[in-house]
């Protein structure tokens, strides 16, 4: 119990430093050019694993990086940094709450995780919490930053599980977040180069800022959120993900001047409570199909 209590911990890292990212690019960083902001924050983040590690992908692990890189990073990184310049700090980060389930679902079919019934409930508590957070009334949303963010939460739910499934093999946790942080990166630049033409121009506080975006929202918070992967539930990592919802919220209201109601209060106090309700009790147990991929790795 209190080994998992403590990978929850270090897992929780993750959604918090990524409910501060939506503020961070939102306030600092260039609005018009998602795929440059991608690249700058994916290549260095991938690069500083990479000289920890010191290791490079061997076998199949050549084409995993290639999808999850495109999956958790490519993809991922542009839909998030275009919903953060569309939306406000606690809408984009509250959008992407849907996840808890979504990887519920996921993990079904890909790894053999069926959801327990706290699980659900945890998921839907939260995502009770959630509505009561994004559904205020107050404002418009943007519609293209909704889609942004929605579209971001299913392909990183899908490329999260994908990069569990793999992980079974042993690899190393640090060295396959590298890879993908790496091969991201290096997909971005060119795609960027021919979007976006020359690089933004960038002041000293966006640099500041994407070495917070790089360093600790990427680097850091991708190894401990697939570190968290590979020894929790995915519907228990899918449930602390809803941190990065009561982040974003709180940071928005504490630092953008984003107005926090009762109702939205009463939306974090339903989401925390999913967070614990879903917690494991216990270790969980790999099915037999998982243990057999340590022998047999699917490519």
């Amino acid at each position: 119990m209190e080994a998992n209590l403590r990978w929850v911990a270090l897992t929780a890292l993750a959604p918090v430093a990524w409910g501060a990212n939506y503020y961070v690019t939102h306030e600092f960083l260039p609005p018009h050019s998602p795929l440059y902001g991608a690249a700058l924050r994916a290549l260095p983040a991938g690069l500083v694993l990479l000289a920890l590690c010191r290791r490079r992908p061997r076998g199949a692990w050549w084409g995993r990086s290639a999808v999850l890189g495109v999956l958790n990073v490519g993809v991922f990184f542009v839909l998030v940094y275009a919903a953060s310049q569309l939306l406000a700090t606690s809408i984009a980060s509250t959008v992407m709450a849907v996840a808890p389930l979504a990887m519920m679902l996921i993990a079904w079919p890909l790894v053999g995780e069926r959801p327990g019934r706290a699980h659900l409930a945890g998921a839907a508590i939260g995502l009770g919490g959630v509505c009561l957070m994004l559904l205020t009334g107050a404002g418009t949303l943007s519609v293209p930053g909704v889609l942004a963010s929605a579209s971001a939460m299913l392909v990183s739910s899908f490329g999260h599980i994908l990069a569990k499934r793999w992980n079974t093999d042993g690899t190393d946790v640090l060295a396959s977040t590298a890879w993908q942080l790496t091969a991201g990166g290096l997909f971005l630049l060119p795609v960027a180069a021919v979007v976006e033409g020359r690089p933004p121009a960038l002041s000293p506080s966006a640099l500041l800022a994407f070495g917070y975006v790089a360093l600790v929202a990427t680097a850091l918070a991708f190894t401990v959120w697939f570190t968290g992967l590979r020894h929790l539930p995915a519907g228990t990592v899918g449930l602390i993900g809803l941190l990065n919802p009561v982040t974003g919220v709180l940071l928005g209201t504490a630092l953008a001047g984003e107005a926090l109601t009762l109702q939205q209060l009463c939306g974090l106090a339903l989401v925390l409570a999913g967070v614990v309700l879903g917690r494991p009790a216990r270790a969980p147990q790999p099915l037999p199909a998982v243990r057999e991929e340590r022998t047999h790795p699917i490519g």
